[in-house]
């Protein structure tokens, strides 16, 4: 926020980072594609203002896996800082965020267009993510006992439970903790921060994909419980064919 500005920020409630819901039609950013807004923004609630950053990225990344966000459209900083009810400090820093996770490009002068992905980009992101984790699977697969492996559970059951609702972007955070989890295991933090960013840029959707349906979410979701089965059985064939039929086939 600008120096100088001692009242508190308002976010309206899909500033959240997980709100039921969010992506409705009447919850659209499009009104704020490079341009001023005259809808009003939904009932805000008041944050500090230390936190306005956060929950600005959140609801950013939030819009963008529900695509609310087009891809190839322009948006500036100043027109969503508007429709969220703050400056556009907040605004630009949290883009610059996603510009950095390859989800947005900077457009002098204008604002900042949602990245353009192809079917292809998403290929070779899922051919990456194998390469990194199947090794690291099959490996913690032979050392891990099924107790530890027992443990990661409920996260799975996560996964199920968000997917069962349809909510695109409580899955996918639930997706991505799940996966943390499982590398966590390996003992490498720079293992989980390069597999996590990638898997996050496969999370935004491609130009023109149509959203994925409730159904597909939840059949990527049972996918966790049978890795999970496969691993506590040590079953290292199958392990390895559900993590690359996993990256290759997933809804998100």
């Amino acid at each position: 926020m600008e120096q100088g500005r001692a009242r508190e920020a308002v976010v309206p409630a899909y500033g959240s980072p997980r709100v039921p819901g969010q992506g409705r039609a009447d919850q659209r950013l499009g009104d704020a594609r490079g341009e001023h807004t005259h809808s009003e923004p939904p009932a805000p609630r008041t944050v500090h203002r230390h936190s306005v950053r956060g929950q600005i990225l959140a609801a950013l990344r939030t819009a963008l896996v529900d695509g609310d966000l087009v891809p190839g459209e322009v948006y500036s900083a100043p027109a969503l800082g508007e429709r969220f009810g703050v400056s556009a400090t907040p605004v630009r820093e949290a883009m610059q965020q996603l510009s950095i996770e390859g989800a947005v490009e900077v457009v002098p002068n204008r604002g900042f267009r949602v990245t353009e992905r192809s079917a292809r980009e998403l290929a070779e992101l899922a051919e990456v993510r194998a390469m990194i984790e199947v090794p690291v699977m099959l490996r913690l697969a032979r050392t891990v006992p099924a107790a530890r492996w027992a443990e990661l559970r409920p996260l799975a059951v996560a996964t199920t439970e968000a997917a069962a609702t349809g909510d695109r972007a409580g899955y996918a955070e639930c997706d991505r903790a799940f996966h943390r989890a499982l590398l966590a295991l390996a003992g490498n933090q720079q293992l989980v921060q390069v597999a996590d960013d990638l898997h996050r840029r496969a999370q935004w959707p491609l130009t023109a994909a149509p959203v994925a349906r409730r159904g597909d979410l939840v059949a990527d979701a049972a996918e966790h419980l049978a890795l999970l089965d496969a691993l506590c059985a040590q079953n290292l064939p199958v392990v390895q064919s559900l993590v690359r039929e996993h990256f290759t086939g997933s809804a998100l």
